[in-house]
C-alpha cells in the first residue's frame, strides 16, 4: 500500500509540476499588426521554445528564450489576414491569435474606365472604378476619398470626389458635348492612374437635304451632316435616300464623304423624296418638274 501511495503521490508531482510549467508559459501578443510593421511577442517562464507564426502564405519560425521578448523587424508579415501564434515548448504548447491588417497608407489603385469609347453627350456614360491597395498590394478597408477628374481638349472638366467603401470606389460621368480624346484620371493623394476615353459624334441631327434637276434626273445633296451638339458625323456613315412614286418606291444607301451625302435618283413628276441615317429622319420634297 505504501508504495503504491507513493507512486500515486509522484504522478500528482509531476502532473502538479507539468500544470505550473503550462501556466507560467503564456504570450502577450498586439491584437493587431499593421501590414509591414515591425512587431513583439512576449513570453513567460524559463527555458527554451520555437515560436511559429502561422497565416495566410506566411510561416514565421524563431527560437526563443521563455521571459523574454521576441522581435520581429519591419516586413516580417505583410499580408493581411488572421494569424496563429504557436509556442511549443518540451512538454507542452499555448498558442494564440491575432490579425495583420493593411497598412494605413496607400500605395497603389488599380483603376479600370469603361467603356473606351462612345458618343458624346451621354448622361453617366462613363463608368470610372478604383480598388486601393497598401504597399504589400493589400486591399485598404478603411473609408479613404478618391477624387476622379474626366478633361477634354476644349478645357471642359469635370469633377468627383468619392469615399471607398470596403476599398473600393466608382462613380459615373457624363460624355462631353465635345468629341475627341478625353483623358480620365483618379487621384488618391500623390498617386494617380490615366485613362484615355474616345468620345466620338452621335447621331446626326437636323439632317437636311437639297434637290436640283440633274438632266433628265434629280441630283439629291444633304448639308454638312452634323450630331446635335455641331460635331461633324464621321465619313462613312450611311444616309438613305427614298424616291415614293405611285405606290412604288426606290431607295439608295450612300456614305457620307467629306461631310455630305449625294445620289442621282430617277426623279418622277409628283414623287415624295426623303432622306434619313439609321433612326433619324430629315427633311422630305415633293419633286416637281
Amino acid at each position: 500500500m505504501r508504495t503504491r501511495s507513493a507512486f500515486l503521490l509522484s504522478g500528482m508531482a509531476v502532473a502538479m509540476m507539468q500544470l505550473a510549467f503550462a501556466q507560467d508559459r503564456s504570450m502577450s501578443l498586439p491584437k493587431t499588426v499593421e501590414a509591414g510593421n515591425a512587431f513583439t511577442i512576449q513570453s513567460t517562464g524559463s527555458g527554451k521554445a520555437t515560436l511559429y507564426i502561422i497565416g495566410l502564405g506566411q510561416v514565421l519560425k524563431r527560437d526563443v528564450q521563455l521571459g523574454e521578448a521576441t522581435f520581429f523587424p519591419a516586413g516580417s508579415l505583410y499580408n493581411a489576414g488572421h494569424y496563429l501564434a504557436v509556442l511549443a515548448g518540451d512538454s507542452s504548447t499555448e498558442s494564440d491569435s491575432f490579425d495583420v491588417v493593411p497598412a494605413s497608407k496607400p500605395a497603389d489603385l488599380s483603376f479600370l474606365a469603361r467603356p473606351s469609347r462612345l458618343p458624346v453627350g451621354l448622361h453617366d456614360g462613363i463608368t470610372g472604378a478604383v480598388y486601393v491597395f497598401d504597399a504589400y498590394h493589400n486591399l485598404i478597408a478603411a473609408p479613404t476619398p478618391v477624387s476622379f477628374e474626366l478633361s477634354n481638349p476644349s478645357g471642359t472638366v469635370q469633377k468627383r470626389i468619392v469615399l471607398t467603401r470596403e476599398g473600393a470606389a466608382w462613380t459615373g460621368m457624363d460624355s462631353t458635348a465635345r468629341q475627341g480624346m478625353d483623358r480620365f484620371v483618379a487621384r488618391i493623394g500623390e498617386i494617380s492612374s490615366a485613362r484615355v476615353v474616345g468620345q466620338v459624334p452621335g447621331d446626326p441631327c437636323g439632317l437636311k437635304m437639297n434637290a436640283r434637276q440633274s438632266g433628265q434626273q434629280v441630283q439629291l445633296v444633304t448639308d454638312p451632316v452634323r450630331d446635335c451638339n455641331g460635331n461633324a458625323v464621321p465619313d462613312g456613315t450611311i444616309v438613305t435616300f427614298t424616291e415614293a412614286y405611285n405606290g412604288a418606291q426606290s431607295t439608295v444607301d450612300v456614305p457620307l464623304k467629306h461631310g455630305i451625302a449625294e445620289v442621282q435618283m430617277a426623279g418622277h413628276n409628283g414623287a415624295t423624296i426623303s432622306v434619313a441615317s439609321g433612326v433619324v429622319l430629315g427633311n422630305q420634297i415633293r419633286w416637281e418638274k
